[in-house]
């Protein structure tokens, strides 16, 4: 869904990709970029087609580390998303981007395993004219997060690898419920800018772990969080946001099937699970976001 700040911008001819393509690079060689029509290529003559819809696929090399969301789980994720649940964490996080974008000044918001680009397209509704870029790995997400927002560009890259832009061309970094590369998150943002990180605290969804077989939460994930992000990083502030969903059944399923356990999970046996399961659960939410800022060179 797009925000109601944006929704005058839908009948302009902004075209974000493009704005985009000067701080993108090629996945081959790192060259610039540049655009004719639906291909994207470099001045080495490495070529990338635009989809039509609208989505720019960066992804070189061999298979991505980690599978992408699948079509089932990212449908999951719109229907639950647009229901609303999640909107207190939505707006969190937009409102901690736009914070640390407007202190670093100019550049990109740029959101890694942005999903459907649901909360970028948030923190973007709180900052007029910035630019933002939804990196996935997922063609299904990219196809949402391209239609997200007028102020969108979405670009297939893997999270693990270098990512496809150039040195300090973002403001902010966004990761909720994704993948962390610290030394490229550092190496993208601009002095000032900060990398924002929205993870599950262990009482997130614990209501539902048990009954429907959910993968749980570390109790010592902040600490591992710390020790993956601390060094090209460092932790500026960290706040703990909770509050209860009231779910029927139906958004319990779409919840379950939007996450990490859908991967491992009869469908079969969830539904049993699920049709067992108190209507309307009361269901808690629990998610720290951090903020991770550039440490300073020595």
């Amino acid at each position: 869904m797009v925000g109601d700040r944006a929704r005058g911008e839908l009948t302009g001819r902004r075209d974000p990709l493009t704005e985009a393509l000067p701080v993108l690079r090629c996945p081959h060689c790192g060259g610039a970029l540049s655009r004719a029509g639906a291909v994207v290529r470099c001045e080495r003559g490495h070529a990338f087609d635009v989809a039509r819809q609208g989505y720019l696929s960066l992804l070189a090399g061999a298979a991505p580390a980690a599978p992408g969301d699948t079509a089932p789980m990212v449908a999951a994720r719109a229907v639950f998303l647009a229901g609303g649940a999640f909107d207190p964490l939505r707006d969190a996080v937009a409102e901690t981007v736009a914070r640390v974008a407007d202190r670093a000044g100019d550049g990109l918001v740029v959101d890694i395993g942005a999903g459907t680009g649901w909360y970028l397209a948030g923190a973007l509704d709180r900052l007029p004219g910035r630019l933002g870029l939804a990196l996935d790995i997922s063609k299904p997400a990219l196809r949402r997060a391209a239609r997200a927002h007028p102020r969108i560009a979405a670009v297939g890259a893997d999270a693990w690898r270098a990512l496809p832009l150039g040195d300090g061309c973002a403001a902010a970094v966004l990761g909720v419920f994704a993948p962390r590369n610290a030394a490229e998150a550092a190496r993208v943002l601009v002095p000032g800018g900060a990398l924002v990180v929205s993870t599950p605290t262990p009482r997130h969804l614990r209501e539902l772990v048990e009954p429907l077989g959910l993968l749980g939460v570390d109790a010592h994930k902040q600490q591992r969080l710390a020790a993956q992000l601390e060094g090209p990083l460092t932790l500026d502030h960290r706040e703990e946001h909770e509050w209860a969903m009231t779910l029927d059944r139906d958004a319990v399923a779409a919840l379950a099937g939007m996450g990490p356990s859908a991967f491992h999970a009869d469908r079969d046996d969830r539904a049993r699970r699920i049709a067992g399961l108190a209507e309307p659960a009361e269901v808690t939410a629990s998610v720290a976001v951090s903020v991770y800022g550039r440490r300073a060179p020595r």
